[in-house]
């Protein structure tokens, strides 16, 4: 595999490869799940922006260990490095979610366990997210008090629809890969032992496909189904400022870290 470099801002947190025409994206917190933090979104974003300028045909995004993406990192155990998600680190992850959606390059999301929270947007902004049978998706933002942001509120919907969208996001409840390709959120799911070959041969397909057509076909699809995305940017963005500041932000994320349940009291 080819030397992992790392990003400016967050160091070893994330990093990127370029092999045989694929920018391979990284999280690298797996302690954390790879819950995720502004300087990671900026890094990646700024990566993916300058992906044919590293010569690559194909974009995707990866994460080490067990964990896809548990979320933001909101300052629990076993990460304590970063505070509460404020609105640049939404700001940010906008930025990665839109740097990936108007790529004239295909994206490949490789979901190879739990992806929460931010991490389903970021999951779904790819083009194709494949999913390993060990993974699940979890719209967790309500349990702390939030609502979804990075476009969720559009992606999920433009995948399986209102009805599926408000029970995801209201509810928090978790998908398992198998219903979340039966329901048309992710591409395709596959065993976990056979879960790696399998992204790497849809990879490259998509690095010898026709490039051109490629781009013009993204381009026509995303403008058919994610023309609200970046009304959904807007409306997430000023909803999660006031939620940020709210006593059941506060409550949420103190339960979150006591592992106990929420009492929600704002009305």
């Amino acid at each position: 595999m080819a030397q992992i470099t790392p990003g400016t801002r967050s160091g070893d947190a994330v990093g990127w490869t370029v092999d045989h025409g694929v920018l391979t994206l990284w999280l690298r917190r797996g302690a954390t799940l790879n819950a995720i933090n502004t300087e990671m979104l900026e890094d990646l974003a700024d990566v993916a922006l300058q992906a044919t300028e590293h010569g690559a045909s194909v974009i995707a995004l990866r994460a080490e260990g067990r964990g896809f993406c548990s979320g933001a990192d909101i300052g629990g155990e076993p990460s304590t490095e970063a505070g509460p998600p404020q609105t640049d680190t939404i700001v940010a992850g906008e930025r990665l979610v839109r740097a990936l959606t108007t790529s004239p390059l295909p994206v490949v999301s490789a979901v190879q366990g739990p992806c929460a929270g931010i991490g389903v947007p970021l999951a779904l902004a790819a083009d194709l997210t494949l999913a390993s049978d060990q993974a699940f998706f979890m719209l967790a933002f309500t349990k702390i008090g939030l609502m979804p942001d990075g476009g969720a509120s559009a992606l999920v919907a433009a995948s399986v629809g209102r009805a599926t969208a408000m029970r995801m996001a209201l509810l928090a409840e978790r998908v398992t890969a198998e219903e979340a390709a039966a329901r048309g959120l992710i591409a395709s799911v596959s065993r976990a032992d056979v879960f790696d070959a399998h992204v790497n041969d849809v990879l490259a397909r998509l690095a010898s496909g026709p490039s051109v057509a490629y781009a013009l076909t993204k381009r026509a699809i995303n403008d058919a189904t994610l023309g609200s995305l970046d009304h959904a940017f807007t409306a997430e963005l000023e909803g999660q400022a006031g939620l940020l500041a709210a006593g059941d932000f506060v409550e949420g994320t103190a339960a979150f870290r006591e592992k106990r349940t929420a009492v929600f009291t704002d009305r």
